[in-house]
């Protein structure tokens, strides 16, 4: 029987499967496997193609699999000692698209190493989440302390519309104890953290329509409302004068006693220097237990080239992030009787959901969480992880406390408040990823 690791001996594992695990992350970042793209579908494909051939390079059995036409994922396992726990590692090797080339300081599918970061789309979200469980391969080779089970998913990043569908089908190919969903981030930069709760979303496009089609403004102005002046009001009543959302019905809660201090978060948010937050509460109950709404997009004609029209109709697309402990169905509901209720001057009103994630509220408490917290608390040289919140939504981890009721669910994730996953410049910060794959190497022993 293989004696356990101290931390001295995994540390020195994690120095020799380090350079090689880099490499493997970094030809994962050139695979441009984005979901979103119907064009880059041959991409997604060569990227689970990948991965599947990582784990079974390391011993496992791999295969890869799909639903209801949904993206490509890789399913694998590797047996550990007899009666020992099993363990689901997750990750998603799909990929945001990378926008524009030019808003990037380097291409966005060639890694790039500048200052303490590995620059690229998915150095961070999600594929150094695969590179993680790789290398927890590596360090335990054939001595496993726990069995392993693998699902690496395809279509994170355009919802995991298939996943409730793939869980059934592979359900008992699923089926853990534990399940360590590596796609979430740190409190920062040397400060270690467990996701506890996660915002749900609710997305509509709402249309107001005041003429059956465009007329002279001078003609008709000061008697025929305009749709973009009517939209423009029925946003206005979404929020009262500090900011709150005023929609009735929507749950708030306590959030985490947690300090989020005004410099790191102006200078996290990008916000103007002038500006000021909104809302009431603490920092933390806005930004992770209270429902927030936003206007992400808007239709309209272009201030260049604009005539002298009354515009007929106006859109726009409300995004709604709902609190732990409420419900899509709910805060839909309330959504749509507020917009009924406000709208002005009898313009016709029509609302279409786009989509809906239900939010999560994880109890983290049991032996897999004092593992967890144990691990990191180690591998961050006595810094003690925060229960964290996300304002966020990743409503795919719904569907694993659903499906997997009786295992316990742990949220972790290489990012930092600097990752700028999604975004241009996406990057990993190398000395937090080294700190990341030790802890999954003392979890996985600590839960063995």
């Amino acid at each position: 029987m293989a004696t356990t690791p101290t931390i001295d001996e995994l540390r020195a594992r994690v120095q020799q499967v380090l350079p090689g695990v880099r490499r493997d992350l970094e030809d994962l970042v050139r695979i441009e496997s984005v979901s979103a793209d119907p064009e880059r579908a041959a991409d997604v494909r060569r990227s689970a193609e990948a991965v599947a051939a990582l784990l079974e390079a390391e011993g496992c059995t791999a295969r890869i699999t799909s639903a209801e036409g949904g993206g490509p994922a890789v399913i694998a396992h590797k047996q550990g000692p007899d009666g020992a726990p099993t363990v689901l590692l997750y990750a998603h090797h799909d990929v945001q698209p990378e926008n524009d080339h030019a808003d990037w300081d380097s291409p966005p599918f060639e890694p790039t190493e500048r200052g303490d970061r590995l620059y690229g789309r998915g150095a961070a979200d999600d594929k150094a989440g695969i590179a993680t469980h790789v290398a927890a391969l590596r360090i335990f080779g054939d001595d496993l302390p726990v069995n392993l089970a693998f699902f690496i998913e395809g279509e994170e990043e355009i919802g995991s519309e298939s996943l409730p569908a793939l869980l059934r089908e592979n359900l008992e190919d699923l089926r853990a104890d534990v399940i360590v969903i590596a796609d979430s981030g740190n409190w920062d930069i040397g400060e270690p953290a467990l996701t506890t709760s996660l915002r749900g979303l609710v997305r509509m496009d709402v249309e107001v329509r005041t003429l059956t089609h465009a007329v002279h403004s001078g003609m008709w102005g000061g008697l025929v409302p305009d749709s973009l002046m009517t939209l423009a009001r029925l946003i206005a009543t979404l929020h009262d004068d500090r900011g709150n959302v005023a929609v009735e019905g929507l749950h708030s809660g306590p959030a985490a006693d947690v300090d989020y201090p005004e410099a790191r978060l102006r200078a996290e948010s990008g916000a103007v220097a002038s500006i000021e937050w909104i809302g009431d509460g603490s920092t933390v109950e806005r930004l992770w237990t209270k429902p927030a709404l936003s206007i992400t997009g808007l239709d309209g004609p272009k201030v260049a080239g604009a005539s002298n029209t009354l515009v007929p109709a106006a859109r726009c697309r409300i995004s709604m992030r709902i609190a732990p402990g409420d419900t899509t169905a709910n805060a839909e509901a309330r959504l749509r009787e507020h917009l009924e209720k406000h709208v002005a001057w009898g313009a016709e009103l029509s609302m279409t959901t786009v989509d809906t994630g239900e939010a999560t509220q994880i109890d983290a408490t049991g032996p897999a969480y004092d593992a967890a917290r144990a691990a990191f608390t180690e591998a961050w040289d006595g810094t003690a992880p925060v229960d964290m919140g996300v304002g966020g939504s990743i409503p795919f981890i719904a569907e694993f406390l659903e499906t997997f009721p009786q295992a316990s669910v742990l949220v972790t994730g290489v990012e930092d408040p600097d990752t700028r996953a999604h975004g241009a410049n996406e990057g990993l910060h190398l000395a937090e990823f080294e700190k990341v794959l030790l802890a999954e190497a003392l979890l996985l022993r600590n839960l063995g």
